[in-house]
């Protein structure tokens, strides 16, 4: 409680009255004072001084820090990122006023709070809809909408696994190469392990020849991609109950949202045998999460790494959160794993001024940046190009960028955050149709719900512009 500061605390006092079963009139009695005091005080029209603190905490034997400040910090940080929202921006609203909404009237605040949110959610499927194309969002995906299905299975179990962990982690030091992979498929499943051109495969990176017992791999990809497959070979094999365990334990309606899972959970288990949980979290803390690091001494591609690195919040021994993304020159989301609640999660990297699409003016090199998003958050972005594909003259090949982002709260524990932390935060939106951004360059639709200003006096060189007001 701030010194010297009237306390309004109408609501937590009706509150605590409420919970302890008395009216008015049995908490006057109580507190030697007139029921119209206690109505006062409940209606904010009087303050709650400290005597009258006291004389609370000594009757009722409760903690007066507790009625006083309960939940009011949190309230008043989501309050503020909420209200730093640019449709707001031409409100004056000062953090003292916010910090007494929080304090004196915390269910305006939680309304507040709820509205702002379900604006946010209507104006995002009303920008979707305008963009061409009735998107179904994760949070409601069904059985037309299989990769939102699984992207939502993932994400409500913040892609970490643990029971997966543990038994690729059994297996890992026996199977530390392709050799020993190669081995461990001849004696537990007779099955010869082989490399192969691509006139065999016909485009495919793997093939099970179940007649011939089999295992073809294509020669045309990297040593890092031949062990992946090999050890995706084996946890189709060897881990189908778990996986189909947790697959029955999920609330997947599609046929095909269950297939992806599957697919997602196998691949998971291949990438835990190839980086173990708990070599991995240390070897990503040793390094800072240097991820060109963490591909040298796991021979492992960035891809891979990158995506382990979003995995590593299993209770008790959580990494930094990440959260990740794969785009190609288009824009189009091949693929996208939230460990960090990044906005950006549901709905892909629409902005042109995020690295995930600057990199790829510089293939194959890291950039690192530092991101502010519309409500203040701030995020650092690691971005690199990947290819796929190729591996011969003449053979398609597709170039996508992948990045990985987490909250700037953790930029000291990061050797990216030396780079970034001097410098200013490039501004970045969700989408234009939902960022109320003025002045930004990069701009390809106007916001919904802003009007467009007329270009009769000036020309602000800037595309839509909009008012503010």
């Amino acid at each position: 409680m701030m010194a010297g500061k009237a306390l309004y605390l109408g609501p937590r006092l009706k509150k605590l009255r409420r919970d302890l079963g008395l009216t008015q009139a049995n908490m006057a009695s109580d507190l030697d004072i007139s029921s119209s005091y206690i109505a006062l005080m409940e209606r904010n029209q009087r303050p709650v001084t400290a005597e009258m603190l006291i004389k609370l905490a000594s009757t009722y034997r409760i903690d007066v820090g507790k009625l006083a400040d309960e939940d009011a910090d949190e309230t008043s940080a989501r309050l503020l990122g909420a209200l730093r929202d640019p449709i707001f921006a031409d409100i004056a609203i000062e953090p003292l006023d916010i910090e007494d909404i929080a304090t004196s009237y915390p269910g305006i605040a939680e309304a507040l709070l709820r509205l702002h949110t379900a604006f946010g959610e209507e104006q995002l499927a009303l920008a979707e809809r305008r963009e061409g194309g009735d998107v179904i969002s994760e949070a409601g995906a069904g059985a037309s909408d299989p990769v939102g299905e699984a992207r939502a299975f993932l994400a409500a179990r913040r892609n970490c696994f643990p029971a997966l962990d543990d038994s690729a982690a059994m297996l890992a030091k026996s199977l530390d190469s392709f050799a020993a992979m190669k081995d461990h498929l001849a004696e537990n499943h007779q099955l010869d392990l082989r490399l192969t051109d691509d006139g065999l495969l016909r485009g495919a990176l793997r093939w099970h020849d179940y007649h011939r017992r089999r295992i073809y791999i294509s020669e045309r990809i990297d040593q890092a991609g031949r062990r992946f497959q090999a050890a995706l070979q084996i946890a189709i094999l060897e881990q189908e109950e778990p996986i189909a365990g947790l697959v029955a334990e999920s609330r997947l309606v599609s046929e095909d949202g269950k297939r992806l899972v599957r697919r997602a959970l196998q691949s998971y288990w291949a990438a835990a045998l190839l980086m173990p949980y708990r070599a991995f979290a240390r070897a990503a803390e040793e390094s800072r999460y240097d991820v060109e690091a963490l591909c040298s001494r796991f021979a492992v591609s960035f891809e891979q790494a990158a995506h382990r690195l979003t995995t590593l919040q299993r209770p008790g021994e959580e990494g930094v959160p990440f959260f990740f993304l794969r785009v190609d020159r288009a824009g189009n989301v091949s693929k996208r794993l939230d460990g960090a609640g990044f906005p950006l999660a549901r709905h892909g990297g629409g902005c042109p001024l995020w690295n995930v699409h600057t990199v790829f003016d510089r293939p194959a090199v890291v950039d690192a940046q530092l991101i502010e998003l519309p409500d203040g958050e701030r995020y650092v972005s690691i971005a690199r190009t990947v290819r796929g594909g190729g591996g011969a003259y003449g053979v398609p090949s597709v170039t996508r960028s992948v990045a990985i982002a987490c909250s700037a709260t953790h930029l000291d524990k990061l050797t990216y955050g030396d780079v970034v932390a001097s410098g200013d935060p490039t501004p970045i939106g969700v989408a234009c149709r939902m960022c109320h951004r003025p002045r930004c360059i990069a701009r390809s639709a106007p916001p919904v719900g802003r009007e467009i200003v007329p270009a009769r006096f000036r020309e602000s060189g800037v595309p839509f512009d909009f008012s503010m007001e």
